[in-house]
């Protein structure tokens, strides 16, 4: 585990989670389950087959990673990594599929602070950019997402910005 302790706040601890540590994966499948549980995650719990799955999963997947926040020893945010490859730059890239900051914990800058983490990681891996998906109606996020340096994109005006779409299986 790498810590990052901003100068302000010692009592805050931005990590790499140990996927085989106990209390990171036990902070990983508590955080997750309360995204789940609010409007921005659909508002269900996640299946216990899921959280008895999620880390040892995640654990086998090459490049995954999990940036944790951490207030006075307890789990306050995370974000779940995925290596990706970007074809037009013949690059890797991160893709950041989960953020998450307990709504006890906003305000505290902890989703700015967990981006540098993931950038930091993404640099050391020689990574081309950073890509994350966001819903249309989470304007707070949008706001940290932006205030990162993030933005919509688009290849040519003509075409229009891209979308994020699923088929579930």
């Amino acid at each position: 585990m790498s810590d990052f302790i901003p100068s302000e706040n010692r009592t805050q601890r931005i990590i790499i989670a140990d996927y085989y540590n106990v209390i990171d994966s036990s902070a990983i499948v508590e955080l997750m389950d309360q995204y789940a549980q609010d409007k921005m995650g659909g508002g269900v719990s996640l299946p216990d087959s899921v959280k008895t799955a999620l880390v040892p999963a995640m654990a086998n997947v090459p490049g995954a990673f999990t940036v944790l926040a951490l207030i006075e020893g307890k789990p306050a945010g995370l974000i779940n990594c995925f290596m990706g490859f970007s074809t037009f730059k013949a690059k890797p890239l991160i893709n950041i599929h989960d953020v998450i900051v307990l709504s006890e914990y906003r305000g505290r800058k902890l989703s700015q602070l967990m981006l540098e983490k993931v950038e930091a990681v993404a640099r050391e891996r020689g990574c081309c950019k950073l890509t994350l998906e966001v819903l249309q109606g989470n304007k707070i996020a949008q706001n940290a997402y932006l205030k990162f340096g993030f933005s919509g994109y688009e290849l040519d005006p003509e075409m229009g910005g891209a979308s994020f779409w699923q088929k579930a299986l």
